[in-house]
């Protein structure tokens, strides 16, 4: 039926309305997102809180270089900047090249428009508003449009709704109200899968459904990481607390050796005055660098490189990430949004169960004509086709979906359905529409040598136009059977399954009439019913169990319907008996909730059915009012908002060029139990960032009240410039490397989620760091004061033991803090931790090095071998007591 809308229906456009159309409405080319510059890309490295720490610290430390002549301590810490900024840098613009490769989008597709009264094929991106497009199956709509036309036509609109297939027609009597978009519209990007019709374009560009998604989807997300909000917090301590204690320090020296010792009221001149301008200045350096040595130089770097490695590592368990923050904030995520189509199920439609009352087996196509006659009226009555593909890949098909599956299932009985089809040439044929919901074809059948037509279509409607049904060889009155195959539709349809019936007619070769007469004798034979459906993903239901174990809910977000949805909530294990109305809601119901409605419902929702792109970004929003950490899965452009709003976006591998682009992690493999082990990593990876603060803070800890200690007993500085920068960089960055490099561990999963609004130092840390330190502070103050009142004082040899002795108290702790809140021996799996072996050498090589040769410049004295070998021995306790701790925990946990 072909229906005209205005006079320029059969001729299209002219050129001269063509070029006024295009300058009118613009080109039919999506606005690429902005890309950041490399130079911002950079920049926003600087954005960092414990970075900006560092910097101030840069700028004090190149103020008293300059006065010192002695620009050691400012190079180390502007290259623990420049490091840590520019592996972030190098890391992630790698993975955006990777990604833009992975997404190469092509606009030169050609489509068949009418123009000067005649068809011809011109680019996508020339289409214009108003063009006549004519649509084919197997076809990309290039633009939104008004079909006037359309036979049998059934659009593929997942990418959009979540809708595999939907029928459009222009009979309004027709309309399907609740669809997502009106029956007679037609969208860009989505697929034409049966049937051919024409339309007339609306909208191109950016106007149109998808462009207008897509703009959403590059909208800036200024949604805080919650590693970010963590450091920035730890940030602001770190400062406080190397202020004080540079203050505290300061005054004390200042009191203690200015105030007490010149009599300022002697001063005239400005020789005087110089001793004492001295003190004073050389105690202001002091305290700078004090709070030079609080500021964790290393931290950036920790953090930097457990994401960095972290991206690599996860590339390998096909976790395309692109945007590091998100390594970390997997582990943080307590709710994942995730679409139906293409990740919970595997987006291709499947014969779930065939039941043809004729055969025997369990349904298995054998040698007998019944068989024979099922797979010839599959193979023939048919439009779809296989593609040839080589024996390594499943086999894919072009068509209608449901036509689809039941070749792919024929080819799974080993039937050739292409020389069936072959040998069956048709007669005749009356294809499937929304009117009439059947397909007919007749055709010379090479089973039974005379002409058959072949239908299928619903079962209710196929099975009302059938006078027997077939029956393991013999015939029972259909009124008879019809009770029964209704039970079993319906057991299909509670399971959310589409359902196809089949039946046959011998003809006569002297019955000439066309396939619509024969249907209407109702004289045909019932065949049987199958059962087709788009399968879950088999690892989707381990998968869900895992996250939901690991204390993540799973909300489930399609355009489906509600029936479908909760089936597919049901077989992944999310849905319960127990659930109830409260736990679904569709799409329009949800958008006319008020936000303080929405906001009571949104935890305890898992379907959202008939869901819109803007349906799915409210609901992400509002979950994180909630104060929840929010990730979301999808491979369709109407997920793009979502991806793009939540903490952490997920896109498919095979999905839109949209949705990857507004994603943060492209997963490969398109498998949720990617998603499990990408949280398994971010865990992994917080707890690797928990152990180098612990480990860091203590040495601060200890180095800080060592010297404010140190001025109240009475001593020169225990530690000096050149001896802090080793023990705040050098072993910073090896601590770094050694503790982020901690492979993974399932038992992470075991976990409730941490919420975003925890101090990254836990308590159990915050114990460690003060316990730990105040023993180490207690052992060195002792040490100091022994040697500060020993016979000959503080001598270079002693100060070299002192140094040497906290070095290898911070180095045994290393071990502990490997396996920090854990009760693993801190030898378990040392192997396995990417060069742990190396950076333990490199530390002991090290602080040999400095002692044995430093010199001057470390203000240090060789060692003798016994000297060594009593403080390795003697420091090592530290170690020992940590093992034995872990071993009795160990116990009292079994």
């Amino acid at each position: 039926m072909i229906v005209t809308k205005d006079d320029y229906y059969h001729s299209g456009l002219t050129d001269e309305e063509v070029l006024r159309s295009r300058e009118r409405y613009g080109t039919n080319l999506l606005t690429p997102p902005k890309r950041p510059s490399l130079w911002k890309l950079y920049l926003e490295k600087f954005e960092d809180p414990v970075v900006r720490v560092l910097l101030f610290a840069a700028i004090l430390s190149l103020g008293i270089s300059v006065i010192e002549n002695e620009y050691a301590e400012t190079i180390g810490i502007i290259a623990a900047v420049l490091l840590a900024t520019g592996i972030g840098f190098y890391f992630e613009y790698d993975a955006n090249r990777k990604f833009d490769l992975l997404n190469a989008v092509n606009e030169d597709t050609q489509v068949k428009v009418i123009r000067n009264g005649r068809v011809q094929e011109v680019a996508r991106k020339n289409v214009v508003v108003g063009d006549i497009v004519v649509l084919e199956t197997g076809e990309e709509i290039p633009a939104d449009g008004e079909l006037l036309e359309a036979i049998s036509l059934q659009v593929n609109e997942s990418n959009l709704t979540g809708e595999p297939i939907v029928d459009k027609t222009i009979v309004e009597a027709d309309f399907d109200q609740e669809a997502t978009y009106a029956s007679n519209r037609v969208m860009r990007g989505t697929t034409v899968v049966d049937g051919h019709g024409v339309m007339r374009v609306l909208a191109v560009g950016d106007e149109t459904e998808i462009g207008k998604v897509a703009r959403q989807s590059t909208e800036q997300n200024v949604e805080p990481t919650p590693l970010n909000i963590q450091l920035s917090r730890l940030a602001d301590l770190i400062g406080k607390v190397g202020f004080t204690v540079a203050g505290l320090a300061f005054a004390i020296f200042f009191v203690k050796d200015v105030l007490f010792v010149y009599s300022f009221s002697s001063f005239h001149t400005f020789a005087d005055w110089l001793p004492a301008l001295k003190a004073i200045l050389r105690y202001f350096m002091m305290a700078v660098t004090l709070i030079v040595v609080a500021v964790p130089e290393g931290l950036p770097m920790s953090v930097t490189l457990s994401l960095a490695l972290n991206m690599r590592r996860m590339l390998s368990t096909n976790n395309l990430v692109r945007k590091m923050h998100a390594c970390e904030t997997m582990g943080a995520i307590t709710v994942i949004c995730t679409d139906k189509t293409g990740t919970l199920t595997q987006n291709l439609m499947q014969v779930y169960e065939p039941s043809f009352y004729a055969l025997k087996n369990g349904g298995k196509i054998g040698d007998d004509d019944i068989s024979k006659l099922v797979a010839e009226g599959i193979s023939a009555n048919s439009t779809a086709f296989l593609e040839e593909t080589s024996e390594a890949e499943k086999p894919k098909g072009v068509g209608n979906p449901t036509e689809v599956a039941l070749l792919l299932w024929l080819n799974g009985q080993h039937c050739d359905y292409l020389k069936l089809r072959e040998k069956a040439p048709v007669v005749r044929q009356l294809t499937f529409s929304t009117e009439r919901k059947f397909m007919a074809t007749l055709v010379y059948s090479a089973v039974i040598g005379k002409k058959v037509l072949y239908v299928k279509g619903a079962p209710e409607i196929v099975l009302g136009k059938c006078r027997d049904v077939v029956l393991d060889g013999s015939r029972v009155d259909a009124g008879e059977y019809r009770p029964i195959v209704e039970r079993q539709l319906l057991g299909y349809q509670n399971m959310a399954m589409r359902t196809l019936g089949f039946a046959f007619k011998i003809v006569e070769d002297t019955d000439m009439r066309d396939c619509s007469e024969l249907v209407a004798d109702e004289d045909l034979s019932f065949l049987g019913v199958v059962a087709i459906s788009d399968p879950i993903r088999q690892d989707v239901p381990a998968a869900v169990a895992k996250c939901q174990s690991a204390g993540i809910n799973i909300k489930i977000v399609t355009g489906d319907t509600p029936g479908t949805a909760t089936e597919i909530a049901r077989q992944i294990g999310l849905w319960k008996p127990e659930d109830t109305e409260r736990n679904r809601i569709t799409g329009v119901a949800f958008a006319e909730l008020s936000d303080e409605e929405a906001l009571d419902r949104v935890t305890d929702l898992k379907i959202m059915s008939r869901a819109r792109p803007t349906d799915k970004q409210r609901l992400v929003q509002l979950l994180q009012r909630k104060g929840e950490v929010v990730a979301v899965t999808g491979d369709g452009t109407n997920d793009a908002p979502a991806l793009n709003h939540a903490q952490v976006g997920l896109s498919m591998g095979t999905g839109t060029s949209v949705a990857k682009e507004a994603s943060d992690i492209t997963l490969l493999d398109d498998s949720f139990n990617s998603i499990g082990t990408a949280v398994m990593w971010g865990r992994s990876l917080y707890k690797n960032i928990q152990r180098f603060i612990v480990f860091q803070l203590t040495i601060n800890f200890v180095a800080l009240l060592i010297v404010l200690l140190g001025a109240l007993v009475g001593t020169e500085l225990p530690l000096t410039v050149t001896q802090m920068l080793w023990v705040n960089l050098i072993m910073d960055t090896f601590a770094a490397l050694a503790l982020a490099s901690i492979p993974p561990s399932e038992n992470v999963m075991k976990e409730r989620p941490r919420s975003s609004n925890d101090f990254i130092i836990s308590k159990a840390m915050r114990y460690h760091i003060l316990g730990v330190g105040s023993v180490f502070l207690a052992l060195l103050m002792g040490i100091l004061y022994g040697f500060h009142h020993a016979d000959g004082g503080m001598t270079t040899e002693r100060l070299t033991i002192f140094f040497t002795f906290f070095v290898m108290l911070q180095f045994w702790n290393l071990f502990n803090a490997r396996v920090f809140g854990t009760t693993d021996s801190a030898f378990k799996g040392l192997s396995k931790s990417y060069g742990m072996e190396l950076i333990i050498f490199a530390i002991l090589v090290g602080q040999f090095l400095i002692v044995q040769f430093g010199g001057a410049v470390f203000r240090t004295t060789p060692l003798d071998l016994s000297t060594w070998i009593i403080i390795i021995a003697s420091t090592s306790l530290v170690l020992w007591i940590g093992e034995a701790i872990r071993f009795i925990r160990r116990l009292i946990q079994k």
